[in-house]
């Protein structure tokens, strides 16, 4: 939902679904239509791929299963701290050395700090004043 040009021909779109032009509670229509077809924790691509990951999993736990907003952004399962450990390990995975890893993250209902507990590997830099935050990684 973030990307200025979703259809920038240097970027490669991931996601594990796909959605056409689904009618929102806000009358606006969601479209997911990825480049590639697959899940975070078990990436496609070869080891050292990319100069830049941006990692934006889902952040919702306590949602309906048909409501807009995990139809919009998805949802997390119990065990989210093996999966968004699993993520960061493939999108670390898949950087080239010194490669940069943008993570974007929304506390609304897990908190941020409790998902970096989730890897060993510490941020750079990121905000910090509101519920969405951006983090930076080095690899």
């Amino acid at each position: 939902m973030f990307w200025f040009d979703k259809e920038n021909k240097d970027v490669l779109f991931m996601d594990n679904r796909t959605v056409d032009n689904e009618l929102l509670i806000d009358n606006r229509r969601l479209t997911v239509n990825p480049d590639v077809l697959a899940d975070f924790t078990a990436m496609p691509f070869e080891d050292e791929s990319f100069y830049m990951v941006v990692f934006d999993p889902p952040h919702l736990l306590h949602a309906g299963d048909n409501s807009w907003l995990v139809k919009k952004y998805g949802k997390l399962d119990d065990n989210w701290p093996s999966m968004l450990h699993d993520g960061f390990e493939e999108c670390m995975r898949v950087l080239k050395p010194h490669g940069t890893l943008i993570f974007k993250w929304n506390e609304d209902q897990i908190k941020l700090k409790d998902v970096l507990a989730t890897t060993d590997y510490k941020p750079l830099f990121g905000n910090k004043r509101s519920k969405t935050h951006w983090v930076v990684f080095i690899k």
